[in-house]
C-alpha cells in the first residue's frame, strides 16, 4: 500500500479515536477513493502477489478503489477475508462458484465468466479472468483487507497482462471501471454488515 495512503488512514484513525466509543456501530468516516495511479516502483511490493510474480505498474493498472467497511475492533483483516472466501455467496457475482473458494480453484462467475483464484491467503483474495470471460483473459483483481485502529478497509486493484479490445476503447474502459466501482461498493456494503460475524 502506498505510504501516503497509510499516513492518511493513520491520521483519520487518530482524529476519530477519542470518539470511538460513541461511534462503535457507525461506518468508517472515509470517502470511497477513485481510480489510483500506480505507486512509484519502490512502493509496489505491497501490491504484488505473495510470490512477487505480478506487480501493479502504471501501464497495466486499470483501477484502484478503496472502501470503508466500518468499525470492527475485534475482527482481523484475515478474518474478513476468510469469511468472504468461506462464504463466497457473499461475493456479488459468485455465479456457479462453490461456497468455499481456495487458491487454485477455477469456477464461473455470474454469466459464465470463468476465473481462477490465484491467491486466497492472509489479508487478500486475488482472482484472474480466464479465456471466455466477458472482460477477456489476463485481468487480475486483488481484494486487500486492512484495519487501522478498528476501522476496516477494502482496497480493490485491477491490472491486466495485456490490453484487450475493451481497455483500448475509451468508452468501454470507462464503463468497465464505473461498473467495477459500483460492483465492489456492493461487496463493501455486504462485508460492512457481515464482518460483525467474522
Amino acid at each position: 500500500m502506498p505510504r501516503e495512503r497509510r499516513s492518511a488512514r493513520r491520521a483519520l484513525a487518530l482524529a476519530v479515536a477519542p470518539c470511538l466509543a460513541l461511534v462503535l456501530a457507525a461506518p468508517a468516516a472515509r470517502a470511497d477513493a477513485g481510480p489510483r495511479q500506480a505507486a512509484p516502483a519502490r512502493h509496489t511490493a505491497g501490491a504484488c502477489d505473495p510470490d512477487r510474480e505480478r506487480c501493479l505498474d502504471g501501464e497495466r493498472l486499470l483501477y484502484w478503489y478503496g472502501y470503508g467497511l466500518g468499525v470492527h475492533p475485534f475482527t482481523t483483516p484475515e478474518a474478513v477475508r476468510r469469511q468472504l472466501t468461506g462464504h463466497f455467496w457473499l461475493f456479488p457475482v459468485s455465479g456457479d462458484c462453490p461456497d468455499r473458494v481456495r487458491s487454485g480453484d477455477t469456477c464461473d462467475l455470474l454469466g459464465t465468466n470463468p476465473v481462477r483464484v490465484e491467491s486466497a491467503a492472509g489479508d487478500h483474495l486475488q482472482i484472474a479472468t480466464l479465456r471466455g470471460h466477458d472482460l477477456g483473459a489476463g485481468l487480475h483483481i486483488r481484494f486487500t483487507f486492512t484495519r487501522t485502529f478498528g476501522f476496516h478497509y477494502l482496497d480493490v486493484a485491477a491490472w491486466q497482462d495485456r490490453e484487450t479490445s475493451c481497455t483500448r476503447s475509451v468508452p468501454c474502459g470507462a464503463a468497465s471501471r464505473a461498473g467495477a466501482w459500483a460492483l465492489w461498493r456492493v461487496l463493501a456494503a455486504t462485508l460492512t454488515v457481515s464482518a460483525w460475524a467474522a
